[in-house]
């Protein structure tokens, strides 16, 4: 369950904020109090609607002093990733927060839809300081000298390879971008690697702590009405060279300015504020604590909240899940297979392999948010003689195709991806869809893909992948509850019948994993209309069992149903095989259309898409209707 609404008066202070410009005209106590109630509008509000909590109760101090010292959207503040941008939509006017993540409202991430102080949106890791990079560039060229850059990364995310390529040309270009490191230690669960233990030795070096205390009591002591600026300044001359991690961005010619404390907003601001008067890249580290102010958060070891679920109505435990059954699937094989090993990055326990690191620790990899390094190194365990299960989103996945490709696949190696949240997820928004991998793993030559449809298909899918050892594999299942088992009422080679007429079918239905219990009730509704129709689902889409051409030769029309983008999915890779074994059939693809999908729950998602019963269903009769009347042999429909 999720943390308890916050409690409290209202939000008067935050009712009075409509741009961030308002912020500026407020005095230190009334910043402190409008941080407070920023915090209690965040605990009521993502406890109700779900979201991402703990890394936005981190970031309020952090997000009010950005938008004090820079001009948002004259200055382009960038955040990396967009999670913990819940404060900044709150000082930016957006305060309607009942349908967070829902359809028709705010979204989870920035959204360019929603504010001009937005502008970047795909929420991915580790990409704004190439943004960053670009749009400094693009105003220099411009010679726009008014406008600053800020790019906002969190320490999780420096720990993928492209912040240190957009870093690497921001130097060689001396470009105006200062670079906010919000530091709390963790993505999702804590940040792994060396660059984390640097940082977390000066974060936590007792010095740095005393210091921190000791400049907090001098900016309290007022000096002619101002704060004692100069003497703070003289405390962190006299031990940076001792405890900041200065060098480690110096020697690669980065001005740096920190390390701050990230909840202490005057401190904050008067570090942006040398950074902003610096006409070079600079780099800003803010120690923040995910899930500040919120007991519940702070306590909680496994993720400090990283996100809530919405609360149900009536309390009830949520239902298993596709993650879950995947979870204890893997544990079950570690126990009899030695060599399994597990790789991740950065998402131990949102895909379900904490478990399996409790038990076998020494089997778990967890190279940071670094998907392309995760493929490639599951390559060289492959080598090795182990046997990885790669584990990400299959959102993403599109960031390691080339080495999916060139160093797994083309070396041969046995690697299996389990690939989760495949399909619509719907409440994160286009850029979580994982409508790609599909199409994209299509073009891998070797590659072996499955789609289970259940708990006890992914179960076995799972097994059958991990023993493949001359080429990659792919199991690939959605987000939320896991669907109930469909035992199958007959075979056709390695596909399997789930429902078969009495007599000659009219339509064969093909249903990609999850897909079937929609392609069921779309039979039965078929029936009642006098059309004989079979479903049959492949199990492996990749490569398709001839077992599926024979069903296809024996129908009149066959129509695949697939949580995938239409362009190269199994619908396409089917025509093709059927092409080239000379079976002259219409086929009709009902999969996701080719563009981004707005965010909306996985079910209003699918329903607008027609992959429900009644759209396939829909779908079926007009293609039969077209296909009599012009009496067609051959078609795409």
């Amino acid at each position: 369950m999720g943390p308890e609404p916050g409690r409290g008066g209202g939000t008067p202070l935050l009712d009075r904020v409509h741009r961030p410009a308002d912020l500026r005209g407020l005095d230190g106590s009334t910043l402190a109090a409008l941080a407070a109630e920023i915090r209690e509008f965040l605990i009521a509000e993502v406890s109700r609607s779900g979201g991402h909590l703990g890394p936005n109760l981190g970031a309020v101090e952090l997000t009010i002093a950005l938008h004090r010292v820079f001009e948002s959207p004259r200055d382009r503040i960038l955040w990396d990733t967009g999670h913990q941008a819940y404060v900044h939509k709150l000082l930016t006017g957006r305060k309607d927060f009942s349908r967070l993540r829902a359809k028709g409202g705010l979204s989870g991430y920035p959204s360019r839809a929603e504010s001009e102080h937005d502008l970047i949106e795909n929420s991915h890791a580790s990409t704004a300081l190439g943004w960053a990079d670009g749009l400094a560039k693009a105003y220099r060229l411009a010679g726009r000298t008014d406008r600053r850059v800020v790019a906002v990364v969190g320490d999780g995310a420096l720990t993928g390879g492209m912040v240190w390529e957009g870093l690497n040309s921001l130097v060689d270009q001396d470009l105006r971008v200062v670079v906010v490191v919000n530091d709390n230690g963790r993505s999702y669960a804590p940040t792994r690697g060396g660059l984390a233990r640097h940082l977390s030795a000066r974060r936590t070096a007792g010095g740095y702590e005393r210091m921190l205390a000791r400049a907090k009591r001098l900016r309290e002591v007022p000096v002619a009405g101002a704060p004692l600026y100069g003497a703070l300044h003289g405390v962190k001359a006299g031990i940076k060279d001792v405890l900041a991690p200065q060098g480690l961005f110096q020697d690669l010619g980065v001005k740096y300015v920190g390390p701050v404390d990230g909840h202490d907003i005057a401190a904050t601001e008067e570090a942006l504020r040398q950074a902003a008067r610096f006409d070079g890249p600079v780099v800003v580290h803010c120690v923040t604590r995910k899930g500040n102010g919120f007991a519940a958060a702070e306590q909680d070891e496994l993720d400090q909240m990283h996100v809530v679920r919405p609360r149900s109505a009536d309390g009830a435990p949520p239902p298993a899940d596709w993650t879950s059954v995947f979870a204890e699937e893997m544990v079950r094989i570690g126990a009899e297979r030695p060599e399994v090993v597990a790789v991740t990055a950065a998402m131990l326990e949102p895909v379900g392999l904490q478990a399996f690191a409790e038990r076998y620790p020494d089997r778990v990899f967890d190279v940071g948010i670094a998907e392309q390094h995760a493929v490639t190194s599951a390559a060289g365990l492959s080598a090795g003689g182990a046997h990885p299960v790669v584990a990400l989103y299959a959102t993403f996945l599109n960031r390691a195709f080339d080495q999916v490709l060139m160093d797994v696949a083309l070396h041969g190696c046995g690697v299996t991806f389990a690939l989760d949240r495949a399909g619509v997820t719907g409440s994160d928004g286009p850029s979580h869809n994982g409508m790609w991998d599909l199409s994209m793993l299509q073009l891998v030559p070797g590659m072996r893909i499955a789609a289970p449809r259940d708990g006890a298909r992914l179960r076995a899918q799972l097994r059958e992948a991990v023993a493949v050892e001359g080429g990659p594999t792919a199991v690939r299942y959605p987000k939320g509850p896991v669907a109930a088992d469909i035992e199958p009422v007959g075979r056709a080679g390695a596909a399997e019948i789930l429902a078969l007429p009495d007599g000659p079918g009219d339509v064969l239905i093909v249903a990609v994993g999850p897909m079937a219990a929609a392609a069921l009730g779309a039979a039965g509704k078929l029936a009642a209309e006098g059309v004989a129709a079979t479903v049959v689902d492949p199990c492996w889409v990749k490569p398709l069992d001839t077992g599926l051409l024979t069903l296809a030769e024996a129908h009149e029309l066959i129509v695949t149903v697939e949580d995938n983008g239409r362009v190269a999915g199994v619908g396409a890779a089917l025509a093709q095989a059927m092409r080239d074994a000379g079976i002259h059939r219409p086929l009709r693809q009902a999969a996701l259309p080719q563009e981004f999908l707005a965010q909306a729950g996985r079910g209003e998602v699918l329903e607008q898409a027609g992959l429900t019963a009644q759209g396939i269903a829909r779908d079926v009769t007009d293609a039969l209707a077209r296909l009599r009347a012009t009496d067609q042999e051959e078609e795409i429909l």
